[in-house]
């Protein structure tokens, strides 16, 4: 990564690290929305090797399946403290990691799925992230995603564009990613896009095709 990605990961980082004791309170309402998606997208998940990619507080644990064999990762450590303890509280199994889906500590086609929900709006170079989940997903892999973008309407695309800085500023999100040009950009191939929620939060299935080039 160049310096200013580095510098912007550092940035995000630390947002979620000051937000991390108040996530699940502050994120409630949104939350409400998301979880139908949230359980929808895990009932996709074929495995047995699934990375879940930004496991936050760890919402997703409670659609973990027994015969699936999960790795999840944050890059955010006080993220990452919330969702060990809710391991322990509710007694699950899980390998949790933390990691930068931006240099993932993976070999190559290491999982049979990735998933994430909306992780990619606050991916600071979210082609490079991308590209990695590619690279560690097996041949024909799933990658399942739920993720919030710019609208194509008109009004509410400029509110988007006009408001997207105050929310970095906040959140560490960004409300105007294109994230399902960006996972045609990483090369990734069979894409399905469903929409959630009017053209705002969409439901994406795609295969990793072959492996990365290096060249």
């Amino acid at each position: 990564m160049d310096t200013r990605n580095n510098q912007l990961t550092l940035e995000t980082r630390a947002r979620y690290d000051r937000n991390a004791p108040f996530y699940d309170l502050l994120t409630r309402g949104s939350e409400r929305m998301l979880e139908p998606g949230r359980a929808e997208l895990w009932r996709r998940v074929r495995g047995p090797r699934v990375l879940e990619v930004g496991v936050g507080t760890g919402r997703g644990m409670a659609y973990y399946r027994p015969e699936l064999a999960v790795t999840a990762i944050d890059f955010s450590p006080r993220m990452l403290a919330q969702a060990r303890q809710r391991t322990a509280r509710e007694q699950i199994t899980v390998d949790l990691r933390e990691a930068d889906v931006q240099a993932l500590p993976f070999p190559d086609a290491s999982f049979d799925t990735v998933i994430a929900t909306c992780v990619f709006c606050s991916v600071p170079d979210p082609i490079l992230g991308l590209r990695e989940l590619r690279r560690v997903l097996v041949l024909g892999g799933q990658l399942l995603l739920l993720e919030h973008v710019l609208s194509h309407r008109p009004l509410l695309s400029r509110a988007m564009r006009l408001l997207n800085p105050l929310v970095v500023r906040l959140s560490g999100a960004n409300i105007n990613r294109e994230t399902v040009e960006n996972v045609r950009r990483a090369g990734f191939a069979r894409l399905h896009v469903e929409d959630r929620w009017l053209d705002v939060v969409k439901q994406i299935e795609a295969a990793a095709p072959s492996p990365v080039s290096t060249d």
